[in-house]
């Protein structure tokens, strides 16, 4: 169990701040798609893959004082913002798990929207289908969102590059 742990605590400390709970769903999801060894459950929710066990595991960890979850009120929503704290760092220390170096895959995700990922996400829940059909449960399933294909074609792109990071 504190092995989970650990693994969000040591994401959060390369990320160094993650602005948005989508968005950091929709990181862990795409780096666990990308051989990244989390271990959260996902299902597909209404942003695309969404995971409790993550959720809950980050309130935990918030809980215990080894993140820090600051509320920005952006007046018709809240935006949340998450950092390491000095006793995640600590915490960190005190374990021995095996993780490779996601360095550059983190940054590469924390260089796009949340729309973006939400975007990528979605496919990648839908891989194993054809990827014609990836497209059309992407447009059934988000049809609000109106992917356009250039967008779509730069999501299979981002997907390759993350996976040989």
């Amino acid at each position: 169990m504190l092995i989970n742990h650990g693994k969000l605590i040591h994401f959060f400390r390369i990320a160094k701040e993650v602005t948005g709970r989508k968005k950091l769903q929709k990181m862990i999801y795409i780096l666990k798609k990308s051989n990244v060894p989390f271990e959260e459950k996902y299902e597909f929710h209404f942003y695309g893959p969404y995971s409790e066990e993550l959720t809950l595991r980050v309130e935990e960890l918030c809980n215990l004082g080894f993140l820090e979850e600051k509320r920005e009120d952006k007046s018709r929503y809240f935006q949340y913002h998450y950092q390491i704290t000095e006793a995640g760092e600590k915490f960190l220390e005190q374990l021995s798990f095996d993780m490779p170096d996601i360095r550059k895959k983190v940054e590469m995700l924390q260089s796009k929207s949340s729309r973006f990922l939400e975007l990528v996400s979605t496919l990648l829940y839908f891989e194993d289908l054809p990827q014609a059909e990836q497209i059309e449960k992407l447009h059934q399933m988000k049809p609000k969102q109106n992917f356009t294909s250039e967008e779509i074609d730069e999501a299979y792109r981002f997907i390759q590059e993350i996976r040989t990071h």
